[in-house]
């Protein structure tokens, strides 16, 4: 549950002592060293690795000259060999262009435009699709006919969106409900936001919807009789414990098993509709009563099975295993959007500020700064590190148009690869890596980066899938967007401390572009079913409108049972935006639009942008205009205040799932099998041990090595066994003071 006891556990935005600086922690330390710095830029020098010369953007097949034959001067050989691209190599020969898309070697230009070799550009490879007579006489102008429509359902759309608007405000909110949302809107803190939220529910008459059981969008009898159930379970073991008799105690044995199959039946991710959205839209704050209810039984429910007696351990444990496994995780996922990502500071502070920030946090862009914030640092940091001061920080965007000017000009992109490089290391506490920054803090960090090269898949990269990748490489990669920032090259620690290049120094670029909220990934890697997405994409946000009211915030007139703007006005906006959206489609599947700087920029628009619940920042005008530049305190002030407050009608929904999810987790390990009070799994996961327990077994290999005979061949191991050996190598003991066979015993008692 959010802990409204409090105002807040850092300094308002809206304070005095917000704005000093020298209350920020590490605030004027630079984290990044030079070396560090060195080795990225030697990494972007290199050619780029990859094996296709496949162009698809139709540039007149501009490439980079790159190989991966190790044979050939100035081609990228293994790390730490000559020609390699490591940084303690001087004498690599690397050809590169002026930019991305430039050709290595220009023509020469004649006098007076004559005497010119005739070159013929490299022809683009085959694309069977694009190469038909009809595709190449109807592209353009069916594209043109596509567009015009497009542009014309678009004006619509936008006038539909301010007859809705102007119906609202001149109709809808009036008087004393005006005067409510006023005070609902000025408040700086959850407690207060929920006090003047109650008032409106109250003038509403949103209590009596609470009070009554029935609701189309879930199944409330089944609620009813589960939670009946509940109770006489409950209530039956209360007094067998009170009891000595044994006939009490058979009698609570039973209770017990009854209360196990019901709460194993009921705990699953939105048990009969329990977690519909729907159930938080119809009020300010809150749901129905019998909702709530049964939220708190079976919370309770579940501590009694983790405490009771008449459960042996290993039944426990299968038990919360298998909840878990059913439940899922939550997680916060915070969009793209350039400077708009600074709204996400608002959000993450509401959340942390209630105690219902989640464990895996995601992050693309813009949103990969924030959560690399959030994943680098402690609560208590972060508390100290979420106001207006925290802009002299931001500096992104700071140089002048005559420094930035030219350099997009010569290469293509406006901001610099390593001035980002060393702004942005503040915030990911140095090179830090994935796992380090969940060793440190126990979050889960993940970053969304999209390969250069058209063929690959995206990546979504983490403590699992790159442990040793350095967090601030994959920040600059996933920000870098076409015309703003070059592909960069991701870089991973050794463990030595250096860095080389990561994936054989292939360049990545802006996650936005393809997947923004990677909801499957999140639910392969970590079982995430219900997320939190912060959605600032300004072109995101002028589309999102839900006719029936959102969660915290329902539909203004009739007292919420109606539609925004009455039924034509909703339903003209849906017609609208489905055949927006239909014709976008078309465009992408007949391939019609172009592909400028080799990017398809179709999926923009064409991905899933929402979650379980969607948070959209009121963003204005002027943001536009600031798009591309860096806020100052006042306006990160604004920033803040603004977040939290597009978060605070969220709070209740989001403290009911974690309320039950928390639950899970506790019992998962307080009954884990062999658990001693100090011992290693009471603070450790299962993942964790058996990552402690390859890291000892590799550090015990290495060391058996040094000891061995100098002359035994090293040369006859396989491939495999060598990129394993050297995969342990860069992972030194999280906790050298333990024996590995101290882990292994712990790590038996574990597994089934």
């Amino acid at each position: 549950m959010a802990d409204l006891s409090h105002e807040s556990d850092g300094p308002s935005p809206l304070s005095t002592e917000g704005y000093d600086e020298s209350l920020l922690p590490d605030f004027h330390r630079d984290f990044l060293s030079d070396a560090h710095l060195q080795a990225f830029a030697t990494a972007l020098s290199a050619p780029d690795p990859s094996p296709s010369t496949d162009d698809l953007s139709g540039s007149g097949g501009l490439t980079s000259p790159a190989s991966i034959n190790p044979g050939r001067r100035g081609s990228l050989a293994p790390f730490g060999q000559n020609g390699s691209a490591g940084p303690g190599n001087k004498e690599s020969l690397f050809i590169t262009a002026q930019n991305d898309w430039a050709p290595v070697t220009p023509k020469g230009r004649g006098r007076k435009g004559k005497g010119r070799k005739s070159k013929r550009a490299p022809r683009r490879s085959r694309d069977e699709t694009r190469e038909g007579h009809l595709y190449t006489l109807l592209k353009y102008p069916f594209l043109g006919i596509v567009l015009a429509w497009v542009s014309g359902l678009g004006l619509s759309y936008l006038a539909t969106r301010l007859y809705i608007w102007m119906y609202e405000h001149f109709i809808a909110w009036r008087g004393k409900r005006n005067n409510l949302r006023a005070k609902l809107h000025a408040t700086t803190n959850y407690g207060d936001w929920v006090a003047a939220a109650n008032e409106m529910d109250h003038f509403l008459g949103n209590d009596k919807w609470k009070k009554e059981d029935a609701y189309a969008y879930y199944d409330s009898k089944t609620v009813r009789r589960v939670l009946d159930q509940i109770r006489r379970c409950t209530r039956r073991i209360d007094a067998a414990e009170k009891s000595t008799e044994p006939v009490a105690i058979k009698a609570g044995e039973r209770a017990v098993e009854d209360l196990k199959s019901l709460v194993e039946a009921c705990v699953k991710s939105n048990f009969v509709g329990v977690e519909n959205a729907r159930l938080y839209s119809q009020t300010y704050y809150g749901t129905k009563n019998l909702v709530q209810e049964f939220v708190d039984e079976l919370e309770k429910a579940i501590t009694i099975l983790s405490a009771t007696e008449h459960l042996d351990q290993e039944t426990k444990r299968t038990l919360f295993k298998r909840m878990h496994t059913n439940f899922g995780r939550t997680a916060l996922c915070l969009s793209g959007g350039a400077s708009f990502a600074y709204y996400h500071l608002g959000v993450v502070k509401a959340l942390l500020d209630a105690n219902l920030l989640p464990d895996v946090i995601t992050g693309t862009s813009g949103g990969a700064l924030v959560a690399a914030l959030v994943a680098t640092r402690t609560n208590d940091e972060l508390k100290a590190l979420l106001v207006p001061a925290l802009a002299g920080r931001i500096t992104a965007c700071s140089e002048p148009f005559s420094t930035w000017g030219p350099r997009w000009w010569k290469t293509g992109a406006r901001f610099d690869s390593l001035e980002w490089a060393k702004k942005s290391s503040w915030f990911t506490r140095g090179s830090m890596t994935f796992k380090e920054a969940y060793e440190r803090t126990g979050r889960i960090l993940n970053v969304s980066c999209v390969p250069s090269d058209p063929h690959s898949p995206t990546i979504l990269t983490n403590y699992l899938t790159s442990p040793d990748c350095v967090i601030w490489s994959a920040v600059l990669a996933s920000a870098a967007v076409p015309g703003i920032l070059n592909p960069v090259v991701l870089m991973m620690k050794t463990r030595d401390g250096e860095l080389v290049p990561y994936s054989f120094g292939h360049k990545w670029k802006d996650g936005s572009l393809r997947t923004d909220i990677p909801l499957k990934a999140l639910n392969l890697h970590f079982n995430v079913n219900f997320s939190i997405v912060s959605q600032v994409n300004p072109h995101i946000n002028l589309f999102f409108f839900s006719s029936r009211g959102s969660v915290g915030q329902p539909v203004t007139h009739r007292r919420g049972r109606g539609w925004r703007g009455g039924f034509l006005g909703s339903a003209t906006e849906q017609y609208l935006k489905l055949d927006l959206n239909k014709w976008l489609k078309v465009v992408r599947h007949l391939e019609l639009l172009p592909r400028p700087l080799g990017q398809d920029w179709s999926e923009i628009w064409l991905q899933q942008f929402s979650g379980t619940i969607t948070i959209w920042p009121r963003s204005i005008i002027s943001d536009f205009w600031r798009i591309l530049s860096d806020p100052t305190p006042k306006q990160l002030a604004r920033m803040l205040h603004v977040g939290q407050q597009s978060a605070f009608p969220k709070l209740k929904f989001i403290a009911n799932r974690l309320q039950l999810e928390r639950c899970i987790e506790r019992g998962r390990r307080e009954t884990r099998v062999g658990v001693r009070r100090g011992s290693i799994e009471s603070i450790m996961s299962e993942d964790d041990l058996k990552s402690l327990l390859r890291n000892g077994e590799g550090t015990e290999t290495a060391t058996a090595t040094e000891e061995s005979d100098v002359g035994v061949d090293s040369g006859t191991e396989d491939d495999a066994d060598e990129d394993e050996a050297e995969a342990r190598r860069l992972f030194p003991p999280a906790t050298p003071s333990l024996e590995v066979d101290d882990v292994r015993k712990e790590l038996t008692m574990l597994e089934q």
